[in-house]
């Protein structure tokens, strides 16, 4: 396979799943003056009459999504995550409260964006919009996974907020494997008995890459993306809990709020077990070529490596 074809950037993914759900009229896109970068551009060259661009005017584009949804369509609203945080209080009082199905994407998200520098890099938008009451949070891989979960998202009750990146990465589903794909549900990549792997966005790479590395000194771990940060998937939880009895997250996002506090918040008041998170420490990021900027924040296979066995070490020495 092609690197062209082995590869995409989610973002990527968003647009095409645009392009699909304008079969149903209801659908209706708005952009923030950044189209291109989101890729919302394809939806607005085919259907102008149903894309409405506001220019910078984040806020304003949350309340007229919100009024839309309103009144009967379903909204599809996309920026920068770095704005969408601008634009938080109009969700949760706009979107949020009234249960309004509006669909929020923030693209360019995490440390991967790279040069754009830590003024650009929302590293807290999935921690922000997990707070907001009946959001869906969701984070996917790749290109192949986010189009499926933004086809999905149409049918679902309630907001939602789906952050995808700028940057090529390895496509880890095929067209066959992505159908099995469900908001909500982590998806298991790779199956172990002695430690689970939980990830999101393309940290999940990372993640394959330290199993196949764990399991040359005979240790094999269970890798899921856990592509639904919110609602969290606790059937896979207890499950993964009670036979692994160690865990790892690992994102492109602060260790604070994130999946590894969604995590951790479970396990405390369902099954306490060691767990080990891998993300970006209580810092901001900086400017710099992404994977040196992934290598500096501990972003990398290594640190999953890593943290899987110490998340071992913990559990066997429980007494």
């Amino acid at each position: 396979m092609s690197a062209s074809l082995s590869e995409g950037a989610s973002r990527d993914g968003y647009g095409r799943a645009l392009l699909r759900l304008s079969e149903d009229p209801r659908v209706v896109v708005l952009e923030a003056d950044l189209g291109k970068s989101t890729k919302s551009c394809h939806f607005r060259t085919d259907h102008p009459e149903r894309t409405v661009s506001l220019g910078i005017a984040e806020q304003n584009m949350m309340l007229v999504a919100s009024g839309m949804a309103a009144s009967g369509k379903i909204p599809f609203a996309s920026t920068f995550a770095i704005f969408c945080e601008r634009a938080f209080e109009q969700i949760r009082n706009g979107i949020a409260r009234p249960g309004l199905a509006v669909h929020v994407c923030g693209s360019h998200g995490g440390i991967h964006t790279g040069s754009d520098g830590s003024s650009a890099q929302s590293i807290e938008d999935l921690a922000i919009y997990r707070t907001l009451p009946g959001m869906t949070v969701i984070h996917p891989c790749d290109d192949l996974s986010a189009e499926e979960l933004t086809i999905q998202l149409k049918d679902i009750e309630g907001p939602s907020y789906m952050r995808t990146a700028r940057n090529k990465t390895k496509r880890l589903y095929d067209g066959d494997s992505v159908g099995g794909l469900k908001i909500g549900s982590g998806s298991v990549l790779r199956e172990g008995m002695d430690v689970a792997i939980l990830s999101c966005g393309v940290m999940v790479e990372q993640s394959l890459e330290a199993a196949a590395d764990l399991s040359k000194e005979g240790i094999e771990s269970t890798v899921v993306d856990m592509h639904t940060i919110k609602p969290l998937d606790d059937t896979l939880l207890d499950r993964l809990s009670e036979e692994c009895g160690c865990l790892v997250t690992a994102e492109d996002h602060s260790v604070i709020g994130g999946l590894g506090s969604a995590v951790s918040e479970w396990l405390s008041l369902n099954r306490p077990i060691p767990l080990e998170m891998v993300g970006v420490a209580d810092r901001f990021g900086e400017s710099g070529d992404s994977d040196d900027l992934m290598r500096i924040m501990g972003l990398t296979s290594a640190e999953i490596f890593g943290a899987a066995k110490r998340s071992i070490d913990r559990r066997n020495t429980v007494p």
